[in-house]
């Protein structure tokens, strides 16, 4: 291995990834939180966080892509199989693919009740010029909610696959995304 070779995410990178894996760690328990809440109010107020913390994940991952292709990841490790390298690529492309198309289609589904996005009052995302269809907002969100399933196996998978890379074939792959620790090329 050259002493120049990158096997490490850059710093940016590292702190962009485990903050999205929090904010959808989170926002999963808030959703959670929403249908247990007592009413419809409750659950209403809860859901505002919802969606104002989707507008803050859209953004994280935007400039996430954008650091990609400015600070560009690491080449994948020798030692994994090619089916491996294949398998790691598709779960990457749809994490980015479920982590941007589920908050537009959540922001279309409340557009689809006329209804803006209040960024904890701070600001508005306004409603979207779409037709009123509570019908169409209820099944845009109903499919919402299993893209939202998909996204926390992925990451299920995604986590065990560091695991098993790093602790059983032993490769450092998990040290690639921390400060800390050897990852290998």
């Amino acid at each position: 291995m050259s002493l120049n070779a990158k096997t490490k995410y850059s710093g940016l990178a590292m702190l962009l990834h485990w903050l999205i894996a929090v904010l959808v760690i989170v926002q999963w328990q808030v959703a959670v939180a929403a249908e247990g809440a007592p009413d419809k109010a409750a659950s209403g107020q809860i859901m505002a966080n919802h969606f104002a913390l989707g507008v803050v994940i859209f953004i994280v991952v935007a400039l996430r892509l954008v650091w990609r292709q400015v600070s560009p990841p690491p080449p994948p490790v020798a030692s994994q199989a090619k089916w491996e390298r294949t398998f790691a690529r598709i779960v990457h492309l749809s994490f980015y693919a479920l982590l941007l198309v589920m908050p537009v289609a959540g922001w279309i589904a409340l557009s689809s009740f006329g209804e803006p996005i209040s960024i904890w009052g701070m600001f508005q995302v306004p409603a979207l010029p779409v037709p009123k269809n509570p019908a169409l907002g209820e099944t845009i969100f109903e499919l919402h909610g299993a893209s939202g399933i998909a996204l926390l196996v992925l990451a299920a998978l995604h986590a065990l696959a560091a695991l098993k890379h790093t602790f059983i074939d032993k490769d450092g792959t998990l040290y690639r995304m921390l400060p800390f620790g050897t990852a290998r090329s």
